[in-house]
């Protein structure tokens, strides 16, 4: 009778601390919590976690609350050490690309609500506790080891120093969950920590308590890691279940888990980690029958997989905007190869370090294979779904594991039904967009007709770099997941207005990431640049045509491109390109001086223009006065870097553009205006 009743009571308590927890979620969307700090130009704190590449460092403290530090000085960075830093709080860049990664709310998961830029660092006290001797200890004694960034991803759940091409394997491959440290690891880790427990001694009780303690080490090893927290947790309340026998259920357990965490921190919502753990962790208990019916090894683990692919399949989705088909069968290989092979050596060689030679063939073994399999990658991409369809997918899947727990597939068959008009679901858009990609100090522009007619890409940006370093990957960090988010399995045509790098220093990148069927150049002299990507072009077979006073159709628009003297300035070469979309007048600029705009005034007559953009980032070498007169924009769209060098757009500019409305990406974030018939929708990302 007291067990029953202490059963009942945990499971009134799991669903009150569940209620809280969602009003807390709820109460916090969105929002940012009010900081300790304000404008401070000196912090201090101890260091928690450190991570460095070359000479740069993210350093995250705690003081008065949690801040994230860069600094790009060399620094002997040790765990627990107390620091002083000079330099500016910034509140860290939200999303400024719809549907991609959204930095500012990453951090809020992680409890820190400013970066600090560091000019300087002082160590305050070199003294620390126990916990953070033996962490430095273990993180020292680690990277002596070759096989050093594995030990760093399984012990300590920190997997950013393995090869990022690797990485990006195993992403497509769907094996990313294989480098977090989760349940299945703890289990692991937990039968060999009670096997070894059991030959010294045989008071069961004890071990457990041991064992518990060891789990909360590991929990601080690996800075309270979402997805251990959530393992370690739910395996030392079924550990009390063991030990005193009480009927609570494992879902029971799982729920309380997941109260408390959203209590703690409602912004781990953000965490994709968070998300993904959780998320699986629910469904593999929820039909666990369909698991515990299954005979065999292999198959069992070809359930776990089909069931943990898509209970995260839309998680996926919403955030790559692809699903590789083949993840579960790769599931299959390199989940026994992990758990039975690679996390158990791990383990042994922290205390046999000649078997490192060992494990490092295995590891190859596995970067290899996966790096195969990741060039037959058989994905397809799905466009980036709102709330509700979300939801649907949910429902769908849910059904179709409960038809399947009574061997019935018709679930499955819907399922697949709507993964094939998901794949295809721009045949039913009935807008057509413009987008205004921010890219920084740059232009890109993504056309996207209705019903799937046509994609045109003008321009790709390129962030320009003045050390060694290679320029930053605008085409496959920012354009080309944009472009997947959308729905876009290819591009119709890539344009390139003229050869300034940051119109065209992504095309290379895009070309060799992207399906691009034709390219085309303006008329005029090709630069070292535009040459380049000519080469690339040549070399790889692919059409492109330079492009003067001319029409082409794509769909059911035409770019009208307005015809250009041959000049010796880059910038007034630009492709200027005319087109109506339905009822909307369009007209791009490139980098076109006022120069350029009298000399089209003077050749076309132009109408009245719905969407410019404005030419050369707002500078005051363009948009004059009578150019804007004469074609009265209702919107202006600037593509501009935030605080850049150039002082773009100029305040002369900007007051000759101030009876249309000014949308600026600096200020604006990537703007998308949707075209439907007469009505116009206009969305903004900041």
């Amino acid at each position: 009778m007291k067990k029953s009743k202490t059963i009942s009571l945990f499971n009134c308590l799991t669903i009150l601390l569940l209620i809280f927890a969602i009003l807390n979620v709820i109460l916090n969307y969105n929002k940012i919590p009010i900081s300790k700090y304000h404008n401070q130009k000196i912090i201090t704190g101890n260091i928690t976690k450190c991570t460095a590449k070359d000479d740069s460092y993210q350093i995250i403290i705690n003081g008065k609350e949690k801040v994230l530090i860069n600094y790009n000085h060399s620094f002997n960075c040790k765990l627990g050490i107390k620091i002083k830093a000079y330099g500016k709080l910034q509140l860290p860049k939200s999303n400024n690309i719809f549907n991609l990664f959204d930095y500012q709310k990453y951090l809020l998961s992680e409890k820190i609500i400013y970066t600090f830029k560091a000019d300087k660092i002082k160590v305050l006290n070199r003294q620390v506790n126990y916990l953070y001797k033996i962490k430095n200890s273990l993180k020292d004694y680690i990277n002596t080891y070759k096989s050093k960034d594995y030990l760093n991803a399984f012990i300590l759940g920190d997997s950013k120093n393995i090869e990022r091409e690797v990485r990006d394997s195993y992403q497509i491959n769907g094996l990313s969950h294989l480098l977090a440290v989760s349940g299945m690891h703890i289990t692991v880790l937990a039968t060999i920590i009670l096997f070894i427990l059991n030959k010294i001694s045989k008071k069961e009780k004890r071990h457990y308590i041991i064992l518990i303690l060891c789990l909360i080490f590991y929990m601080f090893l690996t800075n309270f890691t979402p997805s251990v927290v959530r393992a370690s947790l739910m395996f030392i309340i079924l550990t009390i279940k063991k030990v005193f026998n009480l009927k609570i259920s494992s879902i029971s357990v799982f729920l309380l888990v997941l109260a408390l965490y959203l209590l703690d921190n409602p912004y781990m919502i953000y965490h994709l980690g968070f998300i993904y753990s959780f998320t699986i962790t629910f469904y593999l208990i929820l039909f666990n029958k369909l698991i515990i019916n299954i005979k065999g090894y292999f198959k069992k683990i070809l359930m776990i997989s089909f069931i943990a692919f898509l209970a995260g399949m839309p998680i996926t989705i919403n955030n790559f905007f692809s699903i590789n088909l083949v993840s579960i069968l790769l599931n299959t290989i390199f989940v026994p190869l992990v758990s039975l092979v690679i996390y158990p050596m791990n383990l042994l060689v922290l205390l046999f370090k000649p078997l490192d030679n060992l494990l490092q063939v295995f590891v190859s073994f596995m970067e290899n294979l996966s790096l195969i399999f990741s060039h037959f990658d058989i994905s397809i991409i799905l466009k980036h779904m709102n709330l509700l369809v979300f939801i649907i997918y949910y429902l769908l899947i849910t059904y179709a594991l409960y038809k399947l727990s009574k061997k019935q597939k018709r679930g499955l068959v819907i399922l697949i039904i709507t993964l094939i008009i998901h794949n295809n679901i721009n045949y039913f858009d009935r807008a057509s967009s413009m987008t205004m990609i921010d890219i920084g100090q740059g232009d890109s522009i993504l056309l996207k007709l209705e019903h799937n007619k046509g994609n045109i890409l003008i321009d790709t940006g390129g962030v320009i770099s003045y050390d060694d370093k290679k320029p930053y990957d605008l085409a496959t960090n920012k354009i080309i997941p944009y472009l997947k988010s959308e729905g876009i399995k290819k591009l119709d045509y890539l344009i390139l207005t003229h050869g300034d790098f940051d119109h065209a220093g992504m095309a290379i990148n895009l070309l060799k990431n992207f399906q691009i069927n034709q390219v085309l150049f303006n008329s005029n002299h090709d630069n070292k640049l535009e040459n380049q990507i000519i080469k690339y072009l040549n070399n790889h077979q692919q059409k492109y045509t330079h492009i003067k006073d001319e029409k082409i159709k794509i769909g059911n628009i035409y770019l009208q491109f307005l015809d250009s003297q041959k000049t010796d300035n880059e910038n007034d070469d630009s492709l200027i390109i005319y087109t109506k979309i339905k009822n909307t007048s369009i007209l791009l600029m490139g980098d076109a001086s006022t120069k350029r705009e009298k000399y089209i005034l003077n050749k076309y007559e132009l109408p009245k223009i719905d969407i410019l953009k404005v030419g050369h980032h707002g500078s005051a070498t363009s948009s004059s006065k009578s150019f804007i007169n004469q074609i009265t924009p209702k919107y202006s769209l600037i593509s501009v870097g935030k605080n850049n060098i150039y002082g773009h757009p100029h305040s002369k500019t900007l007051k000759i553009l101030k009876s249309s409305e000014i949308l600026r990406t600096d200020l604006n974030g990537s703007i998308k205006i949707e075209i439907y018939g007469q009505k116009r929708k206009i969305k903004l990302c900041h």
